[in-house]
């Protein structure tokens, strides 16, 4: 999700990554508070004092927001929840699960802690501030402290509506796994529940900037189409969870695919493989032994007029692992490959023979037909009891 994060640190075994997006909310907040928001709430003061004060509340954003998902992760460690670590981005932040929790139990807990350690820091935050006040200290320092405060305070509050993949979202779908059993059922209703809150803050980011706030309109409507994305996401992920729950690659290979000689010429190749059989992942064999594959990416990189006079085995792809899988891999764990990898098709191989061919259409196809079982199954079981 990630791909150009970078680490940072490292804080008890947790990597602590910044994407590149960051920067952009980093540079938001600054200008931001340095304009607008410190000059209001104490006047007077330099525009290079408002300027250190906002680099200093934007650093203690920057560390409020990962201690947040640092309580995530840390009782989700606790709780026999793998991290891979924690990425600071342009909405925020995310402790990167590497698992599912075991129990809706088990996800409500690591789902309040980040709420909680915000409330947290923002009563302390707040204490600091009026001790500050009290025994009278530079002001810009208890401004800054009531800011952090403050914004520790809309995290928490924002987190907890109930709308997936928010905090709140998270606790309203451990309610209903906890109560039902069915985990499916319960990302279904949170991450709906997701999806109209995403509705909600694009209608009034576009209410804002037809009233001429645009910065406030354009960061509700992102924000809304990050909610959204992120809850159909999360609902995708758990039904190919649970639909492919045990099968292996063999269950939905296709089974002695159409294959390709070394020696007959590009031409050929498109129009009597490709566009004959309409596929655009063939492997090369030559005499029943494999040897690579040919695919339509190759095929843009060499001029249409050397089609006639080029062979395919002068420009196929060899044997790489990258995109051969064992009949016997689970497909969750090829899912996982095409996430890490990009690739989207991929040869079945077994003591270096071919068996089969396996693509991401494969796997869409049959995680479709498994959410249209599910809802037909769903709808008898209403109407039985209607």
């Amino acid at each position: 999700m990630f791909a150009n994060s970078v680490k940072v640190l490292t804080i008890n075994q947790f990597d602590i990554k910044v994407d590149p997006s960051w920067l952009i909310i980093a540079a938001l907040v600054t200008w931001s508070l340095s304009q607008n928001f410190f000059p209001d709430a104490l006047p007077g003061l330099s525009s290079e004092a408002y300027l250190a004060m906002a680099v200093i509340a934007m650093l203690g954003l920057f560390t409020s927001l990962l201690l947040h998902e640092l309580a995530h992760s840390v009782v989700a460690r606790h709780l026999g929840v793998p991290i891979k670590s924690i990425t600071l981005f342009l909405f925020g932040g995310v402790a990167e699960l590497e698992a599912e929790p075991k129990s809706g139990l088990a996800e409500l807990w690591i789902a309040i802690a980040g709420p909680l350690m915000s409330l947290v820091l923002a009563l302390g935050f707040w204490g600091l501030a009026g001790a500050g006040t009290l025994i009278a200290i530079a002001p810009a320092i208890p401004s800054v402290l009531s800011y952090l405060a403050l914004i520790n305070l809309v995290l928490a509050l924002f987190n907890m509506v109930p709308a997936f993949p928010l905090d709140g979202g998270r606790v309203l779908r451990a309610y209903l796994w906890h109560r039902s059993g069915d985990v499916l059922a319960a990302t279904r209703t949170a991450a709906r529940s997701g999806t109209f809150f995403a509705y909600f803050l694009m209608a009034l980011g576009v209410t804002a900037l037809f009233g001429g706030a645009v910065i406030t309109g354009l960061w509700q409507v992102m924000i809304g189409g990050f909610v959204l994305m992120a809850a159909r996401a999360a609902y995708t992920a758990q039904l190919s969870k649970t639909v492919f729950e045990g099968q292996t690659v063999r269950s939905l290979m296709t089974p002695d695919p159409i294959t390709v000689g070394p020696d007959i010429t590009l031409a050929t190749f498109v129009n009597q493989i490709m566009l004959r059989y309409s596929v655009s992942f063939v492997p090369v064999t030559e005499e029943h032994v494999l040897l690579g594959h040919m695919d339509q990416s190759l095929l843009s990189g060499i001029d249409r007029e050397n089609w006639a006079s080029t062979r395919v085995g002068d420009v196929f792809v060899g044997l790489h692992d990258a995109v051969m899988v064992s009949p016997d891999t689970l497909v969750p764990d090829l899912m996982d490959r095409i996430r890490q990898t990009g690739h989207r098709k991929f040869m079945v191989v077994s003591d270096h023979h071919l068996e089969g061919v396996v693509t991401l259409s494969d796997l869409t196809a049959c995680l479709n037909e498994g959410k249209q079982a599910r809802e037909t199954t769903k709808k008898a079981g209403q109407k039985r009891k209607i």
